[in-house]
């Protein structure tokens, strides 16, 4: 996804606005967090109606189904969190927008995956294949480093900002086809090979953990998504409660149980 620069300098405003009033939520307010509907709004719809009562928390889950809106809404006061992002997904959010938001606490893993449709290794891959990457720079960076990983491709650098470009040996001559990252479950139809974020994996009825030709190693992996808010509202007593349950022992054992390795607790 492509963080459209007049869209967020246009919540920056209104962010300062709401803020100069000197409004303060109340830590009885329900905590508006914006989510992506898998696994995210499943494992937040588990904490609010089995635990958030305990912390004395109300919890308002807001989807969305891109990665552009969670992180608007959050800096147009729309919402008071999101959870649905890795940190580098967020620093560059924050590199392109200014935004004051603030990294609070990991909470999953979904590995990152090689889905095919036509194909049942990377090794029947052929000359010329037609291979989705996600068209964010965080995600495309993740994919490509992914198929190196495998032996696919080589990358003329390392970092987190590599692209297309820096792709310095391609012995199978892939042709890569950048799509939104919610679109590419779709895209299978119509390439040899996609890489597919986990959550929209999921959501597509595919299994992580037994569809994907390749996956993501989870130990050291630095992309678990997680919670994030306004810097304003990092102290929050609503924010620390609401991590403390995504980090607790019955979320772990709800994501191992619901989502048998395609998801991982951190």
């Amino acid at each position: 996804m492509r963080i459209r620069a007049a869209l967020i300098s246009a919540a920056l405003l209104l962010s300062t606005a709401c803020s100069a009033g000197g409004s303060t939520a109340s830590s009885t307010d329900a905590l508006k967090v914006g989510v992506s509907p898998v696994p995210h709004a499943q494992i937040l719809r588990y904490v609010a109606e089995n635990l958030a009562a305990e912390k004395g928390l109300k919890i308002e889950v807001v989807e969305f189904t891109d990665y552009v809106q969670p992180n608007t809404a959050l800096v147009d006061g729309s919402l008071d969190a999101n959870y649905f992002q890795t940190v580098p997904y967020l620093e560059t959010f924050k590199g392109q927008s200014g935004a004051q938001v603030e990294w609070i606490a990991p909470v999953h893993i979904e590995p990152l995956g090689v889905y095919s449709k036509k194909h049942k290794s990377l090794s029947d891959l052929p000359s010329g294949a037609k291979v989705g990457l996600a068209n964010d720079a965080t995600n495309e960076a993740r994919g490509l480093r992914l198929l190196e990983a495998n032996g696919l491709i080589k990358l003329g650098k390392s970092g987190a900002d590599v692209s297309v470009r820096d792709v310095s040996d391609n012995p199978k001559n892939l042709q890569f086809v950048t799509l939104e990252a919610a679109q590419l479950p779709r895209s299978l139809e119509d390439t040899d090979a996609s890489v597919i974020n986990g959550n929209y994996a999921i959501d597509a009825q595919l299994k992580p953990a037994t569809d994907a030709l390749a996956l993501e190693e989870a130990e050291g992996n630095p992309n678990a998504n997680g919670l994030v808010t306004r810097a304003e509202l990092k102290g929050d007593e609503r924010i620390r409660k609401l991590a403390e349950l995504l980090g607790s022992p019955q979320v772990k054992d709800y994501i191992k149980s619901t989502f048998a390795g395609s998801v991982i607790a951190v």
